[in-house]
């Protein structure tokens, strides 16, 4: 364990000291974080212009869903998806070859291989706007809450990378899935809603297939107060199992790689 986390420190700094060569750049990402922001925050508004509550959620609460949207997509585009975009080259030119060379777990490189650390103005902008949300609501969670909203958020982060490493895994058979982890994100924009915002079919793939749920409108529960215990449960052992299946899969995928120079 302490060799994994030394190579995402390693691998960290590189990342940091890379963004700060063009401190202009890292300023400019900044203001545009800021900006992508305001534009996520623009159809809430809009929605809750004139209404007290939808679905169930009046404005405060739903700014607490994206929070969390905003903190997982700060995860995903700061650490994950770089990463991985990174890997569907690698296996395209063959240069996955020398990754399966080094003395760690592929996956565990291949994770800690590159990051946007411009990405932390979304986490920070999350932070801020989870606050005002309770300003607005007019006292702060409690302390249980709290924890189990971050040990939910853990949860979903957990779910979110399960999801895209299949998608990254299936790039060992199929070549090419840029376009499908474009889609996937697009797809995962969803996730700025409570879940319960959806009806019917929809409500159920957002939950259990593609469980964007999981990754926001659950841990937002949590830190409102509004979870059970048994789904708080439910939702951590289901990211528990998705990551395990996300494992065996990328673990099948390794052994059906050939390499590019044989």
């Amino acid at each position: 364990m302490r060799r994994y986390l030394g190579l995402v420190a390693i691998q960290l700094r590189i990342s940091i000291a890379s963004a700060m060569a063009y401190r202009a750049n890292f300023v400019l990402e900044g203001l545009m974080s800021m900006l992508w922001m305001a534009l996520t925050l623009l159809p809430l508004f809009v929605l809750f212009d004139g209404r007290a509550s939808v679905a169930g959620w009046d404005a405060p609460s739903a700014l607490i869903v994206i929070a969390y949207f905003m903190a997982i997509r700060a995860v995903l585009e700061g650490i994950v998806s770089p990463s991985l975009v990174s890997l569907v080259e690698k296996i395209r030119s063959g240069s996955f070859d020398y990754v399966l060379l080094k003395p760690v777990d592929a996956q565990a490189m291949v994770t800690a291989s590159q990051y946007e650390p411009w990405k932390i103005f979304d986490l920070l902008g999350a932070i801020a706007i989870a606050v005002y949300a309770f300003v607005r609501r007019g006292h702060a969670p409690t302390p249980g809450s709290l924890a189990l909203g971050l040990v939910l958020l853990v949860a979903g982060t957990i779910a979110m990378y399960s999801l895209w490493i299949v998608c990254a895994a299936a790039s060992f058979w199929v070549g090419r899935l840029d376009n499908l982890m474009y889609l996937l994100g697009s797809i995962f924009d969803t996730a700025r809603w409570p879940v319960q915002v959806f009806r019917g079919a929809w409500r159920y793939v957002f939950t259990f297939i593609i469980p964007v749920a999981v990754m926001t409108t659950f841990p937002a529960m949590a830190l409102l107060g509004r979870i059970d215990l048994r789904t708080a449960a439910g939702t951590i052992l289901g990211s528990l199992a998705m990551l395990l299946v996300s494992r065996l899969i990328w673990v099948a995928a390794i052994r059906n790689y050939t390499s590019a120079s044989s």
